[in-house]
């Protein structure tokens, strides 16, 4: 199988590695990743300057492996419009160093990563470990393994990802499989103020997830209970439900 492995924790770093060495045996894999970490940069694209590209030489076994100095989605944007000679057969952002649930995948450069390729409706995964300083990925590259077994028997909608979230956790002590809806995991923002050494005052966005009550069926709430959680994530974002509505209260609006 032909697959594309990118991510946003960056190309050395220890999930991508630990992916592209459990893929490589038997999977045509190719690497096109940041060249540092890009966290948190959202579906965001460079547009105001060219992207430099260079290849890379520390990942055994790949058919290719390319740093860029772009975001998440400019490698998938740029390894399947210019650098691979054929389209890729999957996806895979990831392994990433923490969760990405509920609210985290409007913000994530995995879980956009993933969306670049749902966009050329190419089948793809965004994975990530749900422990912020994970030191073994055994049992998330043993999931995807065997997920990447089922994949062409699942039939993924127009523009849809899979967003995988596994527990830290070793397989045999993972309590199962949720195929779940996002929760809202939301988080307690906060700016911490400070001054330069010229004087001048800059923020710092900080605070972390707030640890409420996720109702049984979401990804946080599986995540919780030890369980690995699949989310079916679009980029068709209409609330269908409001348009009925909506229609109603525009015909009171007056353009003349």
């Amino acid at each position: 199988m032909r697959i594309l492995i990118s991510n946003d924790d960056g190309i050395y770093s220890g999930g991508i590695r630990a992916l592209t060495e459990g893929l490589v045996k038997n999977n045509e894999v190719y690497v096109v990743a940041p060249d540092r970490e890009r966290s948190a940069t959202g579906h965001s694209l460079t547009l105001h300057r060219p992207l430099r590209m260079d290849e890379v030489n520390h990942l055994p076994g790949v058919k290719g492996a390319y740093e860029t100095d772009g975001t998440p989605s400019d490698c998938v944007k740029i390894a399947i419009g210019a650098i691979l000679k054929e389209p890729p057969e999957v996806v895979i952002s990831g392994i990433n160093h923490g969760p990405n649930m509920g609210t985290d995948v409007l913000y994530s450069g995995t879980v956009s990563a993933a969306m670049e390729g749902a966009i050329f409706n190419i089948p793809s995964i965004a994975v990530s470990l749900a422990h912020h300083k994970p030191q073994d990925f055994t049992a998330a590259v043993a999931f995807i393994s065997k997920l990447l077994n089922l994949i062409d028997k699942i039939k993924f909608p127009d523009r849809t990802l899979l967003n995988i979230n596994i527990p830290s956790l070793p397989l045999s002590e993972i309590a199962g499989i949720e195929v779940t809806k996002l929760g809202i995991r939301p988080y307690n923002d906060y700016f911490e103020k400070r001054i330069d050494p010229r004087g001048k005052t800059y923020y710092w966005l900080a605070g972390e997830a707030i640890e409420e009550d996720e109702l049984p069926g979401t990804d946080v709430y599986a995540v919780r209970n030890n369980q690995i959680s699949i989310t079916p994530v679009t980029i068709h974002m209409t609330n269908d439900k409001m348009l009925s509505e909506l229609k109603e209260w525009v015909k009171q609006i007056k353009l003349s």
